[in-house]
């Protein structure tokens, strides 16, 4: 029977020996059921399978030589056998002797774990961690290919510049096109934009020097995005990009077409049928002069495309914005206020024509009285809106006529304007205000406030690119960049906005 000390000492190493990870040789350098004295220092050792002696063992009793003990037995060997051993072979200087219980002292049992060799181990390794990598790899890829095809499906629903849906992943960065109008603007080099205006970048090869560069799908996206800034037309209008011709043309059905109910054997009359009409927005050509003096040309460390791009850009949007609103149609975009208006309502107004509705005194609000309230006008207008254009509609109003919309009140005394929470406008009856310093101020018989759905409304149509020209002799020593676009706007559907007017009828 194994004795307490040998037993409980083998619970504790048992774990060892049994490890998946002792793949080689297990070590255990402890004492089991021998007497006491300082344990041996211990040197890891891997047995053969064969029988044959192996391990070393310093001892560390004072006296004793250097001994070399040998346990060739396999890892199914039972704990008590361990401790029943009581005779063992021993090599001293090449002579056996027996060592009994009394000489014994603390020693090494290497466990040999039915192990393959270190090469065999090591090319199974390789071999499993091959296996990995490739299955690995292969799902990475998996992954990857996964994600192309989600980018190329995101990039898809884009409206790029050229009016269809665009996704070029050779196009020119706006870092690069930055730095090549930089280029052209210092030096008058023409290489860094040329390369630009080559086909792969899906832009126009003109580039003669007499009439300057098309450059830069960048800045003309930087031109709308500051349109967007600053006029909320047009951020909120119908955008339309053609790739060629001097405008833009569609067909619109203003009219409805009849419907009638019959009996199963009754006639068919002759119905109204629909009367198409061509709606045309002419583009219109708009430039601007920006100098730039020799000393910024000469600081190299200044970004000095995205400077002109900025002057350029701003120029740009704000005389856009105010043609969008206000422009008389002649060689410019005609403006949303410049259209026809009538107090018709739509089944019988001309086509094109904008529908007001009075304040009923001019140049302000009626004055509020037991029954009547000068917000009573807004509500007039939100209901001569039809319902198809109610769910995207809006306010349009500059800040001064805000001001003064805010104080009004309903007949029951409450305010009709609620102000701006978290991540929501500024509402009016409802629906939300958009602000635009291009609409005129409360005055007589002006349309101050406009209201619909403007993307119905209005149309803005605009060619990609910009022509860019410098000018290094006119206006020595600065140097005059000439850049110029060509953009349309007007009304495509009168009945998806109404005006109000300061008038008394």
């Amino acid at each position: 029977m194994m004795s307490a000390g040998c037993s409980k000492q083998w619970d504790k190493h048992f774990a060892t020996l049994t490890s998946p990870t002792s793949m080689l040789s297990v070590d255990v350098c402890r004492s089991i059921g021998l007497e006491s004295g300082r344990p041996a220092r211990c040197k890891r050792s891997i047995l053969p399978n064969d029988g044959s002696d192996a391990g070393d063992v310093e001892s560390a009793r004072t006296g004793q030589r250097d001994a070399t003990v040998g346990f060739p037995f396999n890892f199914n060997l039972s704990r008590g056998a361990i401790c029943r051993q009581r005779q063992m072979r021993t090599r001293f200087h090449g002579k056996d002797r027996a060592m009994t219980a009394h000489s014994r002292f603390r020693g090494l049992i290497a466990v040999h774990l039915n192990a393959t060799s270190p090469a065999a181990l090591l090319t199974e390794l390789n071999t499993s961690f091959a296996n990995f990598k490739a299955s690995n790899n292969a799902r990475i890829d998996q992954l990857n290919a996964a994600l192309d095809d989600q980018a190329r499906a995101i990039a898809a629903m884009t409206v790029g510049p050229a009016g269809g849906i665009e996704h070029d992943p050779d196009a020119p960065s706006a870092r690069d096109e930055r730095i090549a109008i930089g280029s052209f603007a210092r030096t008058g080099s023409e290489a860094g934009i040329k390369a630009m205006a080559s086909p792969r970048a899906g832009m126009s090869t003109e580039s003669d020097p007499d009439g300057g560069y098309t450059v830069t799908p960048t800045i003309s996206k930087q031109i709308n995005k500051k349109v967007f800034d600053i006029s909320p037309i047009g951020r909120l209008a119908r955008r339309v990009t053609i790739a060629k011709g001097d405008a833009f043309e569609e067909p619109v059905d203003p009219s409805d077409i009849g419907a009638e109910w019959v009996g199963e054997t009754e006639a068919r009359p002759p119905l109204d049928t629909s009367k198409l009409r061509y709606l045309s927005v002419p583009l219109h050509e708009i430039y601007t002069n920006q100098p730039v003096t020799q000393r910024l040309l000469d600081d190299s460390e200044y970004n000095l495309g995205q400077w002109l791009e900025g002057k350029i850009s701003d120029k740009f949007a704000r005389e856009e914005g105010r043609s969008y609103v206000g422009g008389n149609g002649v060689k410019k975009p005609r403006g949303i206020l410049t259209y026809s208006i009538s107090t018709e309502k739509d089944a019988v107004r001309p086509w094109a024509t904008i529908q007001y509705v009075p304040t009923g005194v001019s140049g302000a609000f009626k004055a509020a009285t037991a029954t009547e309230s000068g917000a009573d006008a807004l509500f007039d207008v939100v209901y001569s809106l039809r319902a198809p254009y109610r769910p995207n509609a809006r306010w349009l109003m500059n800040l001064a006529t805000a001001g003064a919309v805010r104080k009004l009140k309903d007949s029951e005394g409450r305010f009709v304007w609620a102000d701006a929470r978290e991540g929501q406008p500024a509402m009016l009856c409802g629906f939300p205000v958009e602000l635009d310093e291009e609409m005129p101020d409360i005055g007589a018989n002006t349309l101050a406030i406009a209201f619909g759905d403007f993307e119905q409304a209005y149309i803005i149509v605009d060619r990609p690119g910009l022509r860019l020209m410098r000018d290094p002799y006119t206006a020595k020593p600065h140097v005059i960049f000439y850049a110029y676009r060509r953009v349309g706007g007007g009304l495509q559907n009168g009945e998806a906005v109404k005006l109000l007017k300061f008038s008394a009828t």
